[in-house]
């Protein structure tokens, strides 16, 4: 089996890098609401640390984008905003068409072995659902083929802005709409393995481009459903 590492690696040392996973978790799962205003005398008692270690993984979490400190405010888990989501893909589109541009040529062949293995995993996952755990899971497959090419570029920078600076918000906003990975999409993952096993940089670079435009468009028409069903149920 595939392993699924949706969250780049991050080995927790002290008390303060453990309690920042356990709220990174928590706030990527929704267990921490969005726009949330963190209270830490509240957070101290319920993990059971110091009120220093806690303010070292606030401050972690402000660096991942996921939680907003303000003068005389406090800090906020973030609030979800479809302008920042719009934003994001936007990044996403020219970063990560970069990246398979770079990986057609830098991924070795047993690099590109094990993405074309994981492409076949969520393909199995997809057509027989009745064995695989969740879709959560079968989502994070979908994360981990784009981790995998990001990782591919072997451009150090690239992957540092994508995997640890934006990743985060990308599973924050990916949990709360919940979105169905298509068969669409399924099919542009593997026209994009075709063109970086020809090494093909400048095609994989456009189908990547595509692709990510693509999801942009699907996550919007998801917002609208979302927002129109939200009136309906107002309605009644």
């Amino acid at each position: 089996m595939i392993a699924i590492q949706a969250l780049p690696p991050y080995e927790p040392v002290t008390i303060a890098d453990r309690l920042f996973l356990d709220l990174r978790r928590a706030i990527l799962e929704g267990e921490l609401s969005a726009g949330k205003k963190i209270s830490e005398p509240e957070l101290a008692q319920q993990y059971g640390v110091s009120r220093g270690s806690l303010r070292e993984a606030i401050s972690k979490l402000e660096n991942c984008n996921l939680v907003t400190r303000k003068p005389n405010i406090g800090a906020r888990i973030i609030s979800f905003s479809i302008e920042q989501l719009m934003e994001i893909y936007q990044i996403r589109e020219a970063m990560e068409g970069m990246a398979a541009r770079l990986a057609a040529h830098q991924m070795s062949d047993a690099e590109l072995q094990h993405l074309r293995g994981l492409l076949a995993w969520h393909k199995n996952a997809m057509a027989h659902p009745e064995k695989h755990v969740s879709t959560e899971y079968k989502q994070d497959a979908d994360l981990d083929f784009h981790f995998t090419i990001i990782r591919g570029s072997k451009n150090a920078r690239l992957i540092t802005m994508l995997c640890q600076d934006l990743y985060d918000l990308v599973r924050f906003y990916r949990f709360r709409l919940n979105p169905i990975f298509s068969e669409t999409a399924m099919q542009e993952h593997e026209l994009i393995v075709q063109a970086m096993e020809r090494r093909d940089g400048e095609m994989a670079e456009l189908l990547m481009r595509h692709h990510v435009r693509a999801s942009r468009d699907r996550a919007r028409k998801r917002l609208e459903m979302m927002s129109a069903e939200e009136l309906g149920q107002a309605a009644h």
